[in-house]
């Protein structure tokens, strides 16, 4: 009998970093397998931390937050969606995904059931296989025209002790954008069945026809059954920083405080001065950005869905490419591959659920020249080996 609880000593590594940690750092290799590009963080932001480190912004604050943060978080929500976040509804527990451990410790109970819309990031199924609760996942329906989430399919899915439900929308890896009335409609649904939608919003500004993709906080009032979660990692380069926000119902102001000191006693208070100036000069560097990943989603397009052998539909929001080879045996055997003829490192698609092993994922925010390099190799791989 093992020292740790059974959910825990049965946890396995994800399949990305089990692909990664093999070369990671390598020069040789065009990295594509991580969600993030090749830009480091832009120097006002890294100013504004350095400036705070020579105040001495060294010692604990607020766990759930620096004041002032939360509050540029709410001005900030309030110009991108015209919403009015009361701030007591804010914390600022450390990086997005441990505010996801959070939600999914908070609403799930050994005996309960989780959903997870799927293709998802792997490590949504540790999160809630940690609580000791059961999970299923309810797959996201892929045509031409895009991947699309049918409600009946979701509906279907949803069990009598169904307790929460996960989705991320831009999706990661698909691209998949929920419309603001998916939203109405999910959230009436969870009102009448006593499920807490977890709502993954980190590539909120990673979308091509907007500012900013529609948000839960735009169809919900301060005490549904929603936990918003976001983040600086994806918007403004911001990977290594590990700061994130998630918006929960008005009335958990003391839980969420108790547990933020349970977690992480709150992120670093030199981080989230930086935050600060991310949230309010940030727009210019958004919109290069988003232009930069226009580019590369374009690249994607034009040299992988061409292929005859690559299923690819446009994504909408993200930065990412989800292509499918029909009849491909092993996602894991060909990233492999790739990386070990080709240098290009990739996500296999098994790790993102059940029925994605057709499929392989990459990130396309890289610079456009190495991106296109990496797609030739990607290409030149599946035709010498005849996939």
């Amino acid at each position: 009998m093992g020292m740790l609880r059974a959910d825990i000593e049965s946890l396995e590594q994800n399949g990305i970093t089990g692909i990664a940690l093999t070369r990671l750092g390598d020069p040789d290799v065009i990295p594509l397998w991580f969600g993030e590009g090749d830009l480091v963080t832009p120097d006002f932001i890294r100013d504004a931390a350095k400036q705070a480190l020579d105040e001495g912004y060294t010692f604990y604050s607020n766990p759930r937050g620096r004041p002032e943060l939360r509050e540029a978080i709410k001005h900030y929500l309030a110009r991108l969606y015209q919403v009015d976040v009361d701030v007591e509804r804010i914390t600022v527990p450390g990086s997005s995904m441990l505010a996801i451990t959070m939600a999914a410790q908070m609403t799930l109970n050994k005996g309960e059931h989780g959903l997870i819309v799927t293709p998802h990031w792997p490590n949504i199924d540790r999160a809630f296989q940690v609580t000791g609760a059961s999970f299923s996942t309810v797959r996201q329906r892929w045509s031409e025209g895009g991947w699309q989430l049918a409600l009946d399919d979701l509906r279907a899915a949803v069990r009598p002790n169904t307790r929460a439900l996960f989705l991320n929308s831009p999706c990661n890896p698909t691209g998949w954008v929920m419309t603001r009335e998916g939203q109405r409609e999910l959230l009436d649904f969870c009102r009448q069945r006593g499920i807490v939608i977890i709502a993954d919003e980190v590539y909120h500004r990673t979308v091509y026809d907007a500012e900013a993709a529609p948000s839960f906080l735009e169809v919900a009032s301060d005490d549904d059954p929603v936990i918003v979660v976001n983040g600086f990692s994806k918007a403004f380069t911001m990977t290594g920083w590990r700061l994130g926000w998630m918006v929960t119902p008005r009335r958990y102001a003391t839980q969420m405080a108790v547990l933020a000191e349970c977690f992480n006693t709150g992120a670093p208070s030199f981080v989230q001065r930086a935050g600060v100036v991310a949230l309010e000069q940030g727009d210019a560097l958004v919109a290069r950005l988003r232009a930069q990943y226009r580019a590369g989603r374009d690249a994607v397009m034009e040299i992988l869905a061409a292929h005859p052998r690559i299923e690819l539909a446009t994504p909408e929001g993200a930065f990412y490419a989800f292509p499918r080879i029909p009849g491909l045996r092993s996602s894991r055997a060909f990233v492999e591959g790739v990386l070990a003829e080709e240098n290009v490192g990739l996500a296999p698609g098994y790790t993102f659920g059940p029925g994605s092993d057709e499929h392989f994922r990459l990130c396309f925010a890289q610079s456009p020249e190495r991106l296109r390099i990496a797609l030739e190799r990607i290409v030149r791989y599946i035709d010498s080996h005849g996939l």
